[in-house]
């Protein structure tokens, strides 16, 4: 198990995890800003200057879920994890990945009062170089709004709050102690896909509404917009997994095998594997159908209909490109084989 402290910058998230550890027996402090401090001696200077925010550096959200994993798994127990995570997509991708290796999350929120943290930023000891000290706490103010945004838009309904404005770092660890205890602090409620082992076969289906849009969904275990559909499982028809996978993901039950769009090959991007994409055209809804759409809760956070431009802003490069090949194919009336979202000759 996890315990997650989130909470902005000067929420005192480090300090009440220290104390956690002695609260909680078989407990282990991982503080994520090792992985960072690493990151210096594994990186080149040029490619770290090209982001503001390690948190940016995909090696960084790997790495805080392998060692986290690597730590339990040779440990047990439970891990103790003070990092504050503002961007509601890497929360998707570290939650969804340890979800995936079967290691439940309970995730906190240390939320004082906005004029606490300023407070306790003001007070807080920086490194003393010169203008040292008001860069660091510049740094930690400009976190601020960030962190209010997330507040509004998706932190409080993912973690459980507890305000420490007033509370001592043992007192803070306490009440997140007895939360957790008490089943307060439910495991995070995401869908546990596991990693694959090898190549997969996947199927989506490509549903649209009366303007002709394309229908995407949101997914809470990976980051970026998807297409309706899933893994294929073994012994099962390519075209009726897409149909199953509609029908669980939106509550839109196809009564007809949809056409074969696009058959597209994903290279393999160690440590992960590739494999068959393939897209079928599952026709245009109505409004009345639309209207109909449902999300399964813990596996999709949002679906809407978009144009092909709209497209282009949520999907990751290479499924736009697949998006691209199966929308000119369903124009030609012909299926389009890919390779990496490219169409070969």
């Amino acid at each position: 198990m996890i315990v997650w402290i989130n909470g902005a910058f000067g929420a005192g998230k480090t300090t009440a995890a220290r104390e956690l550890i002695e609260l909680i027996p078989n407990s282990t402090l991982f503080d994520p800003e090792v992985i960072g401090g690493a990151l210096p001696h594994l990186l080149p200077p040029k490619h770290l200057a090209e982001v503001g925010d390690l948190q940016d550096l995909p090696i960084w959200r790997r790495l805080v879920i392998d060692t986290a994993a690597a730590m339990l798994a040779e440990l047990g127990g439970t891990l103790v994890v003070p990092m504050t995570l503002l961007r509601q997509e890497y929360r998707d991708e570290i939650f969804g990945g340890l979800a995936a290796r079967r290691i439940a999350v309970r995730h906190v929120l240390l939320a004082p009062a906005e004029t606490i943290l300023r407070q306790r930023i003001a007070q807080r000891e920086v490194p003393d170089t010169p203008d040292g000290e008001l860069r660091t706490r510049q740094w930690a103010y400009d976190r601020i709004e960030p962190y209010q945004s997330a507040l509004a838009s998706w932190l409080t309904a993912d973690a459980h709050p507890v305000d420490n404005g007033h509370l001592t770092p043992r007192q803070t660890a306490a009440r997140i102690a007895e939360a957790v205890a008490s089943g307060a602090v439910p495991a995070c409620d995401i869908v546990q896909t596991p990693e694959p082992t090898a190549e997969t076969l996947a199927a989506g289906v490509l549903l649209f509404d009366e303007q002709d849009r394309v229908l995407l969904v949101d997914p809470t275990y990976k980051p970026g917009w998807e297409f309706p559909g899933g893994v294929v499982e073994p012994g099962e028809a390519p075209a009726r997994a897409g149909m199953r996978e509609v029908a669980e993901e939106t509550g839109i039950h196809l009564e007809d095998v949809p056409r074969l769009l696009v058959v597209d090959w994903e290279p393999p991007a160690p440590p992960g594997y590739g494999g068959l994409r393939l897209l079928f055209d599952g026709g245009r809804l109505d409004a009345v159908r639309a209207g109909r759409l449902l999300l399964p809760g813990p596996e999709l956070r949002d679906w809407r209909f978009v144009t092909e431009e709209e497209a282009a802003e949520l999907l990751p490069p290479v499924r736009y490109e697949r998006l691209r090949g199966a929308l000119r194919a369903r124009e030609r009336g012909a299926a389009l084989y890919l390779e990496a979202g490219v169409p070969t000759p």
